[in-house]
């Protein structure tokens, strides 16, 4: 088989791993090198469902010993397979390159043979592009669970980025559909990933000529909707594997029904929203103090597809509210529906020097209409809106398409 078909058998294989990223990389540029890592990405490419990537995005191979039922490429399915050699994957890297279609490379495989001789077949391709190449781009890599330490060490001396798929969001999912895997095995993975990251930097603090490992850390994917489990349950996976591992991202990837299905496996794909309201949930996790029951909680397990979980929230919790954006301290200004992380940094320096009003959050271009319920302002008192029982559908946006940007551009403007 020729390597434009491999291309084309492989590069279409990967589409189904959201986990890549090419932001935290700093390898800059040299006279002898090729390529460079800039801190703010790429955003070349783009996979054939819409995803903006900025790598080549491509399975080493498709072929796999494991029988995982929600995956196109698992042992008992007849899809068409192909496997490409390290030497393959180095020259298309480095053709991309020179004709400015990618920046850096995104490597997974299926697991041939063993974890270990997966992981030796991706370390050679990074090793060869660093060390024969002299390749200065952006690399990630698939840390594949089960590896020894050993090579998990030398994978992250060549790769910027590491991630480890989790892929369902309990054990107990793994067991039912992808028996051969665990969460525990994963996870040692993923453990020994951050204690060699910490490790480095701890290193690099004494002597910045010590060696980098992994510099832009780890991340991991989820598949969302190939089981039963609420977005509690896959939330609070995500708020552990942050806490636990340092994890930099955890992606959702809603579930794909693929040919010749398991009968436990459902026949539709997840609504496209639900992904969408779980990087929301997960952003306010990471980044606005929110807890998982507070977002989910045991009454609601599963985040709202109409509304964003802020606002949901705030909807359920009115006696929070009305907030003095005068008086109020950072963490509960985080938690008025349309007011971000960038908005309230902002208005608490404009208060140092007069009391706030809605032209001053009008000029900070705050959603007054969303907001407004929800705050107390030197000019403004939401008098009786707290308590209309047409609140949600005053403050709920109309419906429409989503845009592939659309969270980008939410974390950018501050309003979640």
């Amino acid at each position: 088989m020729d390597v434009r078909k491999k291309l084309e058998i492989l590069a279409d294989a990967a589409k189904y791993d959201a986990s890549c990223s090419s932001s935290g990389g700093k390898r800059k540029a040299s006279k002898e090198g090729l390529g460079s890592v800039e801190g703010m990405g790429i955003c070349h490419s783009y996979t054939p469902d819409g995803r903006c990537v900025s790598l080549l995005k491509i399975l080493l191979t498709n072929f796999c010993i494991y029988d995982c039922q929600y995956c196109i490429n698992r042992i008992s399915s007849d899809t068409a397979r192909a496997r490409f050699t390290p030497a393959e994957v180095v020259l298309l890297t480095l053709d991309f390159y020179k004709r400015n279609y990618i920046e850096g490379l995104f490597l997974s495989s299926g697991v041939i043979k063993s974890p270990d001789y997966t992981m030796e077949q991706l370390i050679e391709v990074a090793r060869s592009l660093r060390e024969v190449h002299l390749f200065q781009g952006y690399i990630h890599l698939k840390a594949v669970p089960g590896a020894s330490k050993e090579l998990i060490d030398e994978a992250g001396r060549y790769a910027d980025r590491l991630s480890a798929n989790i892929e369902l969001p309990t054990d107990g999912d793994l067991r039912k559909l992808a028996p051969e895997k665990s969460f525990a095995v994963t996870g040692e993975t993923m453990k020994e990933i951050s204690t060699r990251v910490e490790q480095s930097k701890a290193e690099r603090k004494e002597s910045p000529r010590a060696p980098k490992f992994a510099p832009a850390g780890q991340s991991t994917q989820m598949i969302v909707g190939a089981t039963p489990t609420p977005d509690a349950t896959i939330l609070d996976t995500a708020s552990r594997l942050y806490s636990r591992f340092g994890l930099k991202r955890v992606y959702y990837s809603a579930y794909s029904p693929i040919p010749i299905v398991d009968a436990r496996l459902p026949a539709k794909s997840p609504p496209l929203v639900r992904e969408h309201r779980l990087y929301q949930a997960d952003w306010l996790l990471r980044f606005y103090g929110f807890r998982v029951d507070e977002l989910a909680p045991s009454e609601a397990p599963d985040l709202s597809l109409e509304m964003d979980p802020k606002l949901a929230w705030a909807l359920r919790r009115r006696e929070l509210f009305p907030v003095d954006v005068n008086r109020a301290p950072r963490e509960s200004l985080l938690r008025v529906p349309g007011m971000g992380v960038r908005t309230v940094d902002r208005l608490l320096r404009i208060r140092r020097w007069h009391r706030v009003t809605l032209a001053d959050l009008a000029r900070l271009r705050v959603p007054l209409t969303r907001v407004k319920p929800f705050i107390q302002t030197a000019d403004h008192r939401p008098t009786g809106l707290l308590d209309s029982p047409r609140l949600a559908e005053r403050v709920k946006p109309p419906a429409t398409q989503l845009s592939l940007f659309t969270s980008a551009q939410e974390a950018l403007t501050g309003e979640l």
